[in-house]
């Protein structure tokens, strides 16, 4: 017998809300039922809030981007896909790319990736790129399989939305050298994260 959606929805009123895992509550918004969503913002604000506030600095913010990180949540609760990511990691990749939002939007001038990165918990200066952001199952382990300077500038550009020539300066390299390390970059963590079928 299939068990939809709707049916995990049902039967979570006969369990209490600490109880049901979090894939039954995606499933249950996706379903529309609220009971799941007050459980699941209960279970998550917290957490959502305190990444916000880790990241910013700035409580009002913080509550703003919390707020709307929860309702991409709902919104994208019937495209979910448990096989991608555990909930806990897709909920808090949400939270983070929106506070790396906030942070650019509030910025008058650039934020450095140094900078950015003691703001977000990742170390662009060392050899270990987004430790604090690498929730995607083979995630790590595909960068781990890159030389250091090509994952700083994989790192640069697909993690803060650096151009190649923003790369080339960050790193005192070629414009053609920064280009070539993306792309090699790219190229060879597409191929991993396909061999290991999680593309």
């Amino acid at each position: 017998m299939r068990v939809t959606r709707r049916d995990q929805a049902k039967r979570q009123h006969h369990v209490g809300a600490d109880e049901v895992p979090d894939e039954a509550l995606v499933a249950g918004m996706a379903a529309g039922d609220e009971h799941a969503a007050v459980a699941f913002v209960r279970r998550y604000q917290r957490r959502v809030y305190g990444l916000a506030l880790s990241m910013l600095g700035d409580p009002g913010m913080a509550e703003d981007v919390a707020q709307e990180a929860l309702v991409r949540v709902w919104r994208h609760a019937a495209v979910f896909d448990p096989r991608r990511a555990p909930v806990a990691a897709w909920v808090l990749t949400i939270t983070r790319n929106l506070a790396v939002d906030a942070i650019r939007v509030r910025r008058a001038v650039p934020v450095g990736p140094d900078e950015l990165g003691r703001m977000t918990g990742a170390d662009i200066a060392s050899d270990a790129p987004f430790d604090a952001a690498l929730a995607i199952p083979g995630l790590r382990a595909a960068l781990a399989l890159l030389a250091p300077e090509q994952q700083r500038a994989l790192v640069l550009a697909a993690g803060y939305g650096y151009t190649a020539a923003e790369v080339s300066a960050h790193e005192s390299i070629p414009l053609g050298t920064a280009k070539t390390r993306i792309r090699t970059a790219m190229g060879k963590l597409r191929a991993h994260m396909a061999e290991e079928g999680e593309l």
